[in-house]
């Protein structure tokens, strides 16, 4: 947030207004975020990474929630050449792990967001 030119630190700097407002997140969210009280929901982490131009698996590593071992990066080559791990579309990926029909296509938008853009 600092590199970014977000004055945080202060009090009355703006810096978390200011980041809240080019988010277009609640105020209270960053806040809450920063003193570490909640995680933001999904929607709220990718605006504030874009803003901050760092990768949504960056921003929730960084936010201790997630380890690099939850979000590992795997690509289509080791995936593919992985004897016992073909690549799965998400739809798949909900069908095979028992996600219930009226939940899979919420699993599946949250899925596609953590695939890389060229998968």
């Amino acid at each position: 947030m600092r590199r970014r030119g977000y004055d945080i630190d202060s009090p009355r700097g703006g810096g978390k207004s200011k980041l809240a407002d080019d988010a277009g997140v609640h105020r209270a969210a960053v806040s809450r975020l920063l003193q570490r009280q909640s995680m933001p929901d999904l929607e709220t982490m990718r605006r504030l990474a874009g803003v901050l131009e760092v990768p949504l698996r960056d921003m929730l590593i960084r936010s201790g929630k997630l380890s690099e071992d939850d979000l590992p990066i795997v690509t289509r080559q080791q995936a593919d050449t992985a004897e016992d791990a073909p690549w799965l579309t998400p739809q798949e990926a909900a069908r095979k792990m028992g996600v219930p029909p009226e939940l899979r296509e919420i699993f599946v938008k949250v899925a596609t967001q953590f695939l890389s853009k060229g998968t």
